[in-house]
This record gives C-alpha cells, structure tokens and sequence, in this order.
C-alpha cells in the first residue's frame, strides 16, 4: 500500500474499476473526476480517454475533468467539473452564483463564471469563463459550492451584458428580491474591474434614483422628454396624520401628483386588481392627482405619455394642493 493511500484507493489500483464502475464512481464527486486523480487510482492516462467519445461510458467535459457517465450531465456535474477545472482557490461568480442565490433575472446560456486569482494560469474553455483577479472574494457556499458574494456575482455579470434592460432588470431584482443596498453595488462597482463598467454605472444612476423594474426604467426616460422637475421614486407618501396612502412609481411632491407604472398582467388579475382600487380610492379620498400608465406605452408611445404627464402637472398645479406629506424626502 503507497503512503497515505486507504485500502479502497488500494482495490482501484489494483484493477477493481475495470470490474466494478460503482467503487471508482464512489470515488468522484457525482461522477465528476480528474485525470489526473484518476491515474493516482490506477487507471491509464489512455484509458481515461480511450473510454470517453460517442458511445464510450465516460465523457470529457473539460480539459482534464471527466464525468464518469455517458448521458447529459446534470447542472450540478458541469458546475463542480468547473470548479474542479479552476482549481481548489475558484469562485464560482457570475449568473450562476446569483441563481443559486435566489435571483432569476438570468440569462440562460449554460456559461459558468469562475474567478480565480490573478497568478493561476488556466484559461477559459468550452462552457467555462476564466476571469483572474487580483480581488478573489470571500465564498459563501451553496450545494457545496464556493461563490461569489451577491453584490460581487451581480455586477460580474452586468459587466458582461451589452444592452441595458437585462442589467436593469438584474439590478432592481437584486435590490428588490434581496434587499441590496443601490450603494453597496455602487462601491462595489468604482472596486473592481473598469472593463465592462460603462453600462452598470449608467443604470445605477436610476437604480439611485429608485428604479426598482425596467419598467421603472423607462418611466425615467420618458419623464426626462417632460421638461418638469424630477420627481422622487418609490417613497412613502401619507397624510397629515400620518396614516399611509401608498408609495408611488413616481411623485411630484410640489403639486401632489402620483404617477403608477400599473401592468395590466399584475394590476388587473387577483388579488392585483383590488390592491390597485383600494389604492386608487385613497389618492382620491385625499384629493392626489394621478395618472397611470401601462408599461408597454412607455416604449411604443413616449411622447404622447410625456405630454400626458405635462398636462397632468399643469392640472394639478391649477388645484390646492392637498395635506400629504412625502416620507423619507432625499435631501
């Protein structure tokens, strides 16, 4: 027996993996295994290729990593052949880090994003991206698997990205689904890496400015083609005894006027489309103008709904303006 090496490390060797698949793939990590430990265990270098390729009972997933199953492997086997194919310091960051952290707004595209420190010398290979780092982050683990913390994994992705409403949408998701601080991923931004940053950096903006959808999104575009003062987003307003109203897409604190980003999908299916009256009702109780929207007019009619939104202003100006007051006002 070599040193270190345990009686069943001792019966591979001895050929038993030939005869018996169940012990060497007792040996792997569901199947996932190197070459290179395989050969520790006895099994040719040769071999271990010459039994992967069409209708062979192994397969290659990665230069040196093998899944020791014919089949298509699992996401969980391509995420551990990955982070085998990194090396023991990888970081698994990226789309699949935010998945496994409960984010959703994700591409699809099979690709698994690893950092590993700036000296490692892999490279990135079939469905694996390699970034080298001089930032390794402290892992959070998750099934096993060492990732990137969310604020890191969120913007290793939006750096990637190269139109605007999936990095909208992936942002607002992380501040709303996880309740990421806007500023958190802003520092963590001006941090890291300036390749990539360009579009991050510019959806943030909104983010700050309270974005929380991409439909929030374009309502600040199309707000700025109105020539009005900018309004607050997504702040509490309630009357003068302090009892609450709502928390509008939009508001305009001068005049009182809200302004709902309402889908037809959401607001107007149960229980939405209670939600929406009984919200309704208030602003008309105490006298706040609003004015809604569909978020699909936003794109396919922004002048019109600008114009609406003037005439809505100047309408509310012409009245008195009601007792609410605008709780968490920016300073």
């Amino acid at each position: 027996m070599r040193p270190g090496e345990s009686a069943d490390d001792q019966e591979v060797r001895r050929g038993v993996w030939a005869r018996d698949a169940e012990t060497l793939f007792g040996k792997s990590h569901k199947g996932v295994m190197t070459v290179a430990r395989l050969e520790e265990l006895g099994v040719p270098r040769r071999t271990c290729y010459r039994r992967c390729g069409p209708g062979r009972p192994w397969q290659r997933l990665l230069p040196g990593v093998l899944l020791l199953a014919s089949g298509q492997p699992t996401r969980w086997q391509l995420v551990e052949a990955a982070r085998t194919y990194g090396g023991p310091d990888a970081v698994v960051t990226g789309a699949e880090s935010c998945r496994r952290q409960g984010l959703r707004r994700l591409p699809a595209d099979g690709r698994v994003h690893l950092l590993v420190p700036d000296e490692c010398k892999i490279s990135s290979s079939g469905f694996v991206v390699v970034e080298r780092t001089t930032r390794m982050p402290l892992p959070v683990r998750r099934d096993e698997l060492p990732l990137a913390p969310v604020v890191r994994a969120v913007l290793d992705e939006c750096r990637r990205m190269t139109a605007r409403e999936p990095v909208l949408a992936l942002l607002a998701e992380a501040v709303q689904r996880l309740g990421v601080a806007p500023l958190e991923l802003v520092e963590e931004l001006e941090s890291g890496s300036s390749r990539g940053s360009a579009l991050p950096r510019e959806v943030l903006r909104d983010v700050l400015r309270g974005a929380r959808s991409v439909a929030e999104g374009d309502a600040m575009a199309v707000w700025r083609l109105t020539g009005l003062p900018e309004p607050v987003w997504n702040f509490e307003i309630r009357d003068g005894r302090g009892r609450y109203i709502a928390t509008p897409d939009g508001w305009c604190d001068e005049v009182a006027l809200a302004w709902e980003i309402d889908s037809y999908e959401f607001h107007f299916g149960q229980p939405g489309y209670a939600t929406t009256l009984a919200r309704n009702n208030r602003y008309a109780a105490y006298g706040i103008s609003v004015i809604q929207t569909l978020p699909s007019r936003l794109r396919t009619e922004p002048a019109a709904v600008a114009a609406e939104l003037v005439a809505a202003h100047r309408a509310a100006a012409a009245r008195r303006r009601p007792e609410i007051r605008l709780i968490g006002r920016p300073q």
